[in-house]
């Protein structure tokens, strides 16, 4: 008895074949047109004519924010290009475990699962064509933020170094992104490991070199070899992809994708929040009674442990950065504040889940009843102190381990430090009360310079982000920093009113619902 295996088809035909398809996918609308390519070409021509021309010109007459100039780079290189390697390795597969290069329209996936193709054939080139544009994209981004915040391309010493370490770590990013994607969960933590290992042995030869002499040959090497590792196992792994966990991204993506294009980006990003799972016991005591507010808050968010492991990093982080802009050491405060209030601002919304429960308390009263008076208390009460907590700390390790306030500015810090956590707070209330799109953002708004109605869209889906800036922004103007802590307050008395309008809360008698329990 013999028996017959199917035969491979040949590259020139499986690729022939597979393009058919496309052709024929096209054929039904799934390929862009000319109409829906011009709108955001036109947003992007406005980002760049009124903003990153401006800032250009304003970068190349005047120093940069931060001087690269005083720093030995022989000696420094090795470590601090390892350190951003084992960053970018770890984001691109972080990344590719939600979105990866391979996520495509479940309609057309589902049409090449359907026949005999190998994986391989008609997702080869689909990797091969979004890693050269993931890596194109990160060089210039990469590239561009070195040359507006640095001197680095200032000088042929350090301009050419430079460059070879951004290819490299766009070339480290772009494998690391279809490794995310493709290989289990076992070996991204294997290659997690190991490059974080291997970065700390590299680190420590660079330092220990005498005299730095080996520092750029290794910063140019690492990135280079750790695209070179993790690039082609991850091609090999494309043939035993699991294409059923495939189907399922794809088909997040395109309902995550039509939710940003036609509705609201809250509600694409909700389709990749991460179910809360275990500790349900945990919320009542034996006597069958509720635990405290902060007990709950703090089960509630070990029931989502990656949200709770994230802002455990990012709260203390944006803290120490928040502290060291608002004392006003160092060069470029300004930049420092506005880094930290945005890293506390988005741990702020991964302390738990309960600014989405109190949203949905606030929008459904007849579910829930109009007698909340307790409400804000038992949703609000974990939130604040937990970012309250961890900026705290974030501050108290900058004082006391690496920079120092300046003579007489201890108070004012500490002043601008709490009025920024109270503006994130009310920035934060007033995104996550967000609900539908709102009708009158889609009106026109004619100006000399064309409709303008895409960028209130813009505004509002990312209105958290711009009340933060701004008001940092607003908050360094202010010359004193009592003015700028009440300023803040006042910021963020408008953002808990505006939220509360979004929910339908926002008539006479709330004050005296408050109060009622």
């Amino acid at each position: 008895m013999t028996t017959t295996r199917p035969v491979a088809p040949p590259a020139s035909e499986a690729r022939a074949r597979v393009q058919a398809v496309r052709q024929r996918y096209a054929r039904r609308g799934g390929r862009a047109t000319v109409r829906g390519r011009a709108y955001p070409a036109y947003l992007v021509a406005l980002f760049t004519v009124f903003y990153l021309v401006p800032v250009v010109h304003a970068r190349s007459t005047s120093p940069a924010p931060f001087s690269v100039s005083s720093v030995d780079l022989s000696a420094g290189a090795a470590p601090l290009v390892c350190g951003l390697a084992v960053a970018v390795c770890w984001g691109g597969q972080l990344v590719g475990r939600f979105w990866g290069p391979l996520v495509v329209q479940p309609f057309l996936l589902h049409v090449l699962m359907s026949t005999d193709l190998s994986p391989a054939h008609y997702l080869g080139t689909i990797a091969r064509r979004r890693l050269a544009y993931a890596g194109t994209v990160t060089l210039l981004a990469v590239c561009s933020a070195a040359y507006l915040a640095t001197d680095l391309f200032d000088r042929p010493g350090t301009a050419l170094p430079g460059l070879a370490v951004t290819a490299g770590t766009s070339a480290v990013a772009a494998a690391a992104w279809l490794w995310g994607q493709v290989r289990a969960v076992r070996d991204n933590f294997l290659l997690a490991g190991a490059v974080g290992a291997s970065a700390l042995v590299v680190a420590a030869v660079g330092g220990a070199a005498p005299d730095g002499r080996h520092g750029h040959w290794l910063a140019a090497l690492v990135p280079a070899l750790l695209a070179a590792a993790v690039g082609p196992p991850a091609f090999r792994a494309l043939p035993s992809i699991d294409l059923a966990r495939l189907a399922r991204e794809s088909a997040r993506a395109s309902q995550a994708r039509a939710y940003a294009w036609t509705g609201t980006l809250h509600h694409a990003l909700d389709l990749y929040r991460p179910e809360p799972r275990g500790f349900t016991s945990a919320l009542i005591r034996t006597d069958g009674s509720l635990r405290g507010y902060l007990a709950q808050g703090v089960v509630r968010a070990l029931r989502t442990p990656g949200r709770a492991a994230a802002a455990a990093v990012l709260l203390p982080v944006g803290g120490a950065s928040l502290t060291h802009g608002a004392a006003g050491s160092g060069g470029g405060p300004e930049w420092w504040w506005a880094a930290g209030s945005v890293g506390v601002y988005l741990g702020s919304g991964w302390v738990g889940e309960t600014w989405r429960g109190l949203r949905d308390e606030l929008t459904m009263a007849p579910l829930f009843g109009e007698r909340w008076g307790g409400l804000p208390a038992r949703a609000l009460a974990w939130p604040v102190v937990a970012v309250t907590a961890g900026t705290f700390l974030g501050g108290v390790l900058v004082v006391l381990l690496r920079w120092p306030l300046p003579a007489g500015r201890a108070g004012s810090t500490v002043l601008l430090v709490a009025g920024s956590v109270v503006l994130v707070l009310g920035a934060r209330f007033l995104r996550e009360m967000k609900l539908h799109l709102p009708l009158e953002l889609l009106l026109p708004v004619i100006t000399p310079f064309g409709d303008l109605s895409g960028l209130r869209v813009v505004a509002w889906q990312f209105d958290g982000l711009v009340v933060v800036l701004t008001g940092v922004a607003l908050m360094s103007a202010v010359p004193s920093a009592t003015g700028a802590a009440v300023l803040a307050v006042c910021l963020a008395a408008g953002c808990v009113g505006a939220g509360l309008r979004r929910t339908g809360w926002a008539h006479r008698g709330l004050l005296s619902r408050l109060g009622r329990g």
